[in-house]
């Protein structure tokens, strides 16, 4: 250190023996420095570029494995090696700026004591310090402040590094260097100040001119930056349900105690699991075989604090419910240990959620819910990490088995199933009683939530077209549309409110509506199918752009049954011809006892085990446990 003092302080008589003021001097040796350190500065440009050019390597590194940090530290060591990239060379700029900041105090203290140096600078004694005379030499230290806080504004938004941090990563680091920009500059001389504005304000004409020579666009893909940042924020967003913060607060420790609780239980057999309170209707009739004929344990994660199960518990003990939010479930998964885990998500392993690393022997169950094809409305490799498939029917078996041979994936247990909630659809709608009377015949239209639905494209012209005519007409908008499009379903609300055959509902209670209906009309949704196998009643299709979630689902050779029946248990028509909506209603209702017992025959040939699958399903996982428990006694 003192011969680095020395040095610093015979190139500083040096800087005052060309310029014969202190001041000038003490600006001169500053850019010296930045000239001497150009090399390093040039080295700094280049790895911070090299950092954020793989920011989006990073980043989807941290959302595929979202939760597994061993994981992702082991994938990010890869590309830090790959790349040959050190992150501790960061802290090499900074070691240096504090490595001449002490040599230059020191330089100059040595400087205050040689004769013959003149230390006035602007009137001011570059020698004297704040903390000790004060005065206006108080402007020192703001001064110095101000300029760090000017350069830290420029890097925010200049810095190829610092302008990817996050708000409390530039507004900490703003804090800290002006921050201690005024504490150095209230205790240490007036030169060191000069020193320090010079050096901030000589580091804002580098940025610019090292973002001019090595342009950072020209090695970084931004967009691609920017999708990176995205998918990592989704996850990280996971569980925000937009509560107050008190009930957040109350559910948190909710969620901590249920999750303590859910691990203090050895010996698990079956765990479902739902992402809200309406998922255990595709459950509820295998759950309750299960209760009824084992002394089997239900263990039921929600991610629904006012799951209904929670009061189911209270009468059934068997019943152990667990609120577990979006992401904490991402670590209760890894670290599951269950025989069975039941459960109605897609896209197992494929993003946030995993198989265990605990046990490796559990059984996946992946259970539909929905009738129609598997292979065209779920993402492609959505099932490929799933132990058993419960099928609805052939054509869903048909397309599984298919993918299997196409992407050579090992095969999976298929079980004949059948659809435990179109069973209680169909004992619902068949303990109604029958309608009395020659009223109006009813017209239920349910648009699909997605890019150029009904709402979106034909849903007035359809209203216009047949409100004139003796139909009383129901609107049941997607929860998703009274959601995002609140005004727009007001707005329509008003501009029927004097057409007394028209209601807008937006109260998704009861199905009742569902099943009175008539006729329905609708788009890509599901519900076309549920409507028409519950209550063998015709549904006419409006061929908005097709809803397609697996853009290969051609590739498997399997013609979905969403495309297939579309004609067999109604018609359709196209967008162009929505001025024909009024025919086809009248068709379509002429023929309705056709249509009854056409799609009676479609119902059972599509469906498995017709009023049984719940029977089916729970035998299934009940020999399941049964096998495993037997598997595990033979071992010991």
């Amino acid at each position: 250190m003192e011969l680095m003092y020395t040095l610093f302080g015979g190139v500083l008589n040096g800087c005052y023996g060309l310029c014969r003021n202190y001041g000038l001097a003490i600006i001169l040796f500053t850019f010296l420095s930045k000239l001497v350190l150009a090399p390093v500065s040039v080295w700094v440009q280049k790895n911070s570029i090299k950092m954020v050019k793989m920011q989006p390597e990073l980043n989807f590194i941290k959302a595929k494995f979202f939760g597994d940090k061993d994981t992702i530290a082991e994938e990010e060591a890869k590309v830090y090696k790959r790349e040959k990239y050190n992150p501790m060379a960061s802290i090499i700029p900074l070691a240096i700026q504090l490595v001449l900041l002490v040599g230059v105090i020191e330089a100059i203290k040595g400087g205050m004591s040689e004769a013959g140096i003149d230390m006035a600078f602007l009137g001011t004694d570059l020698s004297a310090v704040p903390s000790e005379q004060g005065g206006l030499l108080i402007l020192s230290p703001i001064l110095a402040g101000l300029s760090a806080w000017v350069l830290c504004l420029v890097q925010n938004s200049q810095n190829v590094l610092q302008s990817e941090q996050g708000a409390a990563g530039k507004y900490g680091t703003m804090a800290f260097s002006v921050g201690l920009s005024l504490y150095l500059g209230w205790f240490v001389p007036v030169g060191v100040a000069v020193y320090w504005i010079a050096s901030n304000l000589m580091a804002i004409a580098q940025l610019f001119l090292l973002n001019w020579i090595i342009n950072p666009r020209s090695y970084i893909d931004y967009e691609q930056l920017e999708k990176s940042k995205q998918a990592l924020a989704e996850l990280e967003h996971l569980g925000d349900t937009g509560e107050d913060r008190q009930t957040a607060r109350k559910n948190k420790k909710r969620e901590r105690e249920d999750y303590k609780r859910f691990f203090s239980v050895t010996n698990k057999h079956i765990v479902f699991y739902s992402e809200s309170g309406g998922f255990y209707k595709y459950y509820r009739g295998m759950i309750e075989y299960i209760l009824e004929h084992t002394n089997l344990t239900i263990h039921y994660i929600t991610g629904d604090p006012n799951d209904p199960i929670f009061q189911l518990s209270q009468t059934q003990p068997k019943i152990r419910p667990y609120y577990i939010g979006e992401k904490r479930l991402i670590t209760l998964m890894m670290r599951m240990e269950s025989d069975l885990v039941v459960m109605t998500m897609p896209d197992l392993e494929n993003f946030h959620i995993k198989r265990s690393y605990v046990r490796k022997d559990i059984e996946y169950i992946y259970i539909p819910h929905g009738i129609s094809s598997l292979n065209m409305m779920m993402r492609t490799g959505s099932m490929d990490h799933y132990d058993t498939i419960f099928c609805v029917g052939a054509h869903q078996k048909e397309e599984i088995r298919r993918t299997e041979e196409v992407y050579g994936l090992p095969p999976k247990k298929l079980i004949d199933w059948g659809y435990c909630l179109l069973d209680e659809m169909r004992a619902g709608y068949q303990a109604l009683p029958e309608k009395t009377g020659q009223g109006p015949k009813t017209i239920l239209i349910a648009p699909s939530w997605q890019p150029d639905n009904i709402v979106d494209n034909c849903l007035e012209d359809i209203l216009d077209a047949l409100k004139d005519q003796d139909y009383q007409i129901t609107v049941r908008p997607h929860p998703q549309h009274v959601r995002h499009k609140r005004e727009y379903m007001e707005g329509l609300k008003q501009k029927y409110q004097n057409a007394p055959n028209i209601t807008i509902q937006t109260d998704f209670s009861s199905n009742s509506t569902v099943f009175e209906a008539d006729l329905l009309i609708s788009d890509w949704s599901g519900i076309a199918y549920e409507y028409a196998f519950t209550t063998c009643k015709p549904v006419l299709f409006i061929n908005t752009p097709m809803k397609v979630m697996n853009p290969e689902y051609e590739k498997i050779g399997v013609p979905p049954m969403n495309i297939t029946l579309r004609d067999e248990i109604g018609c359709s028509v196209d967008l162009k011809d929505i001025g024909q909506v009024g025919q086809k209603v009248q068709m379509l209702l002429q023929h309705r006892e056709d249509y009854q017992e056409k799609i009676d025959r479609l119902v059972r040939a599509h469906v498995y085990n017709l009023g049984d699958s719940a029977r089916v399903g729970a035998l299934y996982m009940i020999n399941s446990v049964q096998e495993k428990i037997k598997a595990r006694k033979e071992i010991k």
